[in-house]
């Protein structure tokens, strides 16, 4: 497939790699019970590994100096390994008394992630690479001028461990629409972006969904997306982590 056919948002003249990045690491995971129960997801091993230091690992090789994770289900768990780590430098968002969901989430952290554009993702977002690096993807064709918020995505029937309809539909230039109700569409939010920070201008810090910022964005002709390479990994049940497993396994074969 041609590199115009799978990217067709042209690249940014001028490439800026966000240093800063928000991980979200405060959901009950209510899914991956009984896991769960007494492990907090992002610390939920695929390969050996917390899906949170997956993440973290993909920031680093991208350039990230900061992480912002954000905490609440099993804090002290989830706060104690991350400041373990050598790099990122890691800024625990403090949500203990109130889950503020994934958009009041970021309104709190924004003092720490500053005025420029940062990478945003799930601690639960993993694939396997392709050609090129994700995260390296969204920063060469993220375009403050044109978009709010790039978003990363997968196909919806390919990824592993996904059985939903999708999120999104795609036109030739990138811009990004709902999925029709009844339709399947054909890509789904893979759990990364790159996010400018003025989406949430007179925002306060309550709990909502980063989705309201979505359609505000689709409305204003702002909300990007673009194809990723490699295999999305839907590591959202205890079912999903054997299959991600066999996935990984199979393409380092």
């Amino acid at each position: 497939m041609s590199t115009e056919t799978r990217h067709p948002i042209s690249k940014s003249s001028t490439i800026s790699i966000p240093r800063k990045a928000m991980v979200l690491a405060a959901g009950r995971g209510k899914r991956m019970r009984p896991l769960s129960a007494t492990t907090p997801k992002p610390l939920i091993e695929v390969m050996g590994k917390a899906l949170v230091d997956h993440v973290l690992d993909r920031l680093v090789e991208a350039g990230v100096e900061t992480a912002v994770v954000n905490v609440h289900y099993l804090a002290d768990l989830v706060e104690v390994h991350v400041s373990k780590r050598q790099a990122p430098e890691i800024v625990v968002s403090d949500e203990r008394k109130r889950l503020l969901d994934t958009g009041g989430g970021v309104v709190k952290a924004l003092p720490h992630l500053g005025s420029e554009p940062f990478f945003h993702l799930n601690s639960d977002s993993i694939w396997i690479e392709g050609i090129q690096p994700n995260l390296m993807l969204l920063a060469e064709h993220f375009d403050a001028d044109r978009m709010d918020m790039l978003l990363l995505l997968a196909p919806t029937v390919s990824s592993v461990g996904y059985d939903g309809v999708g999120d999104f539909v795609m036109d030739k230039n990138g811009l990004l629409s709902r999925r029709p109700q009844r339709d399947v569409a054909p890509f789904v939010y893979a759990g990364a972006a790159i996010i400018h920070p003025r989406v949430f201008a007179g925002e306060t810090e309550t709990a909502f969904s980063l989705n309201r910022l979505f359609d505000r964005a689709i409305d204003a002709g702002r909300l990007y997306g673009i194809r990723m390479e490699g295999i999305w990994l839907h590591v959202g049940t205890p079912r999903a982590i054997g299959e991600a497993e066999a996935t990984i396994a199979a393409s380092a074969a």
